[in-house]
């Protein structure tokens, strides 16, 4: 960590703050259905395939889960405690910015995010993502959730319009003119932005900045789901022992309910997965290590994984023990996402004058930062879920295992169904961090 650090202060040093990435998230589950059918990773039917063209999302939930599982594992590598980050978030904020960039950045830029190019060209990708992203934004009286991209530059700049239109038409991107030579004032402006759009979650999210700064790049996502059948807050225990590690152990607040949830136990990783659903088209996998074996379960991270979970899971009436808890993750990104190939963006030759005309800048900072409340909270869902589950293979045996308690780091994955896209991934190592 020490080496990457002192390569971005040198950077920092080389060059001045010009254009900021800002992704800031925040996560609401409330609770889940556990008697539902929702499954990922199940196809539709063959009747629904042949009146319908597959969605063109298809083409970058896979990638975007890839990248999520590398950048995963850098995290863990370099930060010790929470993790919390939106894989939707950042993937489709690091797509955007290639739009402004000369053919040759804008291949860097997906292929270091997974993509490859040869399968799926630049403009599927971009078009994927606006197919997602229109997906996500979708009403629904079951599932709240809103993801939102602006642009904020500056007054004295002159965008490219041709930039602002596919900005605008891909990715749903708001531009607004922005005085940055009163720093105070306009991080104000973009932080009142955030709050709001995250209905005060997110607050003060947007690092300081100079009179040098041209352009601030913004995402935001809010998500917000309620349990079908909510965990009785009469029953959580207030004083329940977490152990966040062999030597220290924290006295947090334990949800407990007896519930039928989808669940199994992988021998080969060594964890407890469990599968809870809610109402609406989302579902949330907790990943429960064996004492001491996180970091195995970590390595374990492999699509192929997740793909062999998804065809494993099986109802059982189960006693889950869970922590009531309220978490966020902040980073700054710039001295991560090179680590995972994603060195390019800052380079000081990196062109994005398809931005900005004449002017040639370079990203210097991407800031991030998530939050998630899970608690008992929850109201009854009107409405099933039209996604059928995957039937449970005729040979599959009763999962002996009946018992989850959460009383130790665990790992969660939020995904959305319909469109097969993580929403968040993250570790909790410490329940009480706020």
């Amino acid at each position: 960590m020490a080496s990457t650090v002192s390569l971005a202060c040198r950077t920092r040093m080389m060059w001045p703050v010009w254009l900021w990435l800002l992704v800031a998230e925040v996560l609401l589950p409330i609770h889940c259905h556990p008697h539902g059918e929702k499954s990922l990773g199940v196809p539709q039917p063959a009747s629904h395939q042949l009146l319908e063209p597959a969605p063109t999302y298809h083409k970058v939930t896979p990638t975007i889960t890839n990248f999520a599982l590398r950048l995963y594992k850098q995290l863990a590598e370099e930060v010790p405690g929470n993790i919390l980050f939106s894989p939707v978030s950042l993937s489709s904020i690091l797509a955007l910015l290639s739009l402004g960039a000369p053919a040759d950045t804008q291949i860097q830029i997906l292929e270091s995010l997974g993509f490859n190019l040869t399968e799926t060209p630049a403009a599927d990708v971009h078009r994927g993502f606006q197919s997602l992203l229109h997906t996500l934004d979708l009403p629904s009286p079951k599932l709240e959730l809103k993801v939102g991209h602006s642009l904020f530059l500056d007054r004295q700049l002159k965008p490219q319009q041709r930039f602002l239109d596919s900005a605008k038409e891909l990715y749903g991107a708001l531009a607004f003119s922005a005085n940055f030579t009163d720093a105070a004032a306009t991080g104000r402006q973009i932080n009142d932005l955030v709050k709001k759009q995250t209905y005060g979650q997110v607050v003060d999210s947007l690092p300081e900045f100079g009179p040098d700064t041209v352009m601030v790049l913004l995402n935001y996502i809010f998500f917000k789901a309620k349990w079908k059948h909510p965990f009785d807050r009469y029953q959580t225990r207030k004083q329940e022992s977490f152990s966040r590690d062999q030597r220290t152990a924290l006295r947090i607040p334990m949800m407990q309910q007896k519930e039928m949830h989808r669940f199994l136990y992988d021998q080969e990783a060594s964890c407890t997965v469990l599968q809870i659903e809610y109402s609406g088209t989302a579902l949330l996998l907790l990943v429960l290590p064996d004492p001491g074996k996180m970091q195995q379960v970590e390595a374990a991270l492999q699509p192929e994984t997740l793909r062999r979970w998804s065809q494993r899971f099986l109802p059982s009436l189960l006693d889950l023990h869970l922590p009531r808890f309220s978490i966020s993750a902040s980073y700054n990104l710039e001295e991560i996402l090179p680590l995972i190939g994603l060195g390019n963006m800052f380079d000081m030759e990196t062109d994005l004058s398809g931005i900005m005309g004449q002017l040639n800048r370079t990203v210097s900072r991407v800031s991030h930062k998530a939050a998630v409340d899970m608690n008992e909270k929850g109201t009854e869902a009107s409405a099933a879920s039209g996604l059928l589950s995957q039937p449970v293979p005729l040979n599959m045996t009763s999962v002996p295992h009946t018992h989850a308690h959460f009383n130790r780091p665990f790992l969660l994955l939020l995904w959305e169904v319909t469109t097969q896209s993580l929403l968040f991934l993250g570790k909790v190592v410490n329940p009480a961090a706020v």
